[in-house]
Parts: structure tokens; sequence; C-alpha cells
């Protein structure tokens, strides 16, 4: 299996965020989380790929989905 680079864009608190991560955790994925309220570079970041500052926010491989649920990121990471 080729390695991916996953970034997790997250606010602390935030149940999306947290769904995220609990999938990405339970698949096995590696990924680092860039929390966008303590990290204003993260957030300019997360602004430029997305357009928008709704988290969470992950980007593969330069593919991007934002502001979506647990359901949405299997429907579109496609396990």
């Amino acid at each position: 299996m080729m390695s991916m680079k996953v970034r997790l864009f997250v606010k602390p608190g935030c149940p999306w965020c947290d769904e995220a991560t609990d999938w990405l955790d339970r698949k096995g994925v590696r990924y680092e989380v860039l929390d966008v309220i303590r990290n204003a570079e993260a957030r300019a970041e997360m602004h430029r790929l997305t357009g928008q500052g709704k988290a969470p926010c992950i980007e593969v491989d330069g593919k991007v989905l934002a502001d979506f649920g647990a359901d949405e990121l299997a429907a579109w990471w496609k396990w």
C-alpha cells in the first residue's frame, strides 16, 4: 500500500471533528492533526484550501473534503 499524506484540520470541541478522528483511527489511517483555533497558519491554510472557516477539513494527497460528517467522509474515502 502506498503512503498517503493525510492532514485533518480541526477545531477542539467540534463533534464532527471528533467523529472524523474516530473514523480515521478505526480505519488505522495515519494523519496529522492541525488545530485551526490555536494555529493561525493552519487556519489560513484551511481557508486557502476550502474558501471557508468550517471544520473539519481533510486533505489527502492534495484532494480536499471540507465541512463534513463521518458518513460523508466514508463515502468520499470509498473504503
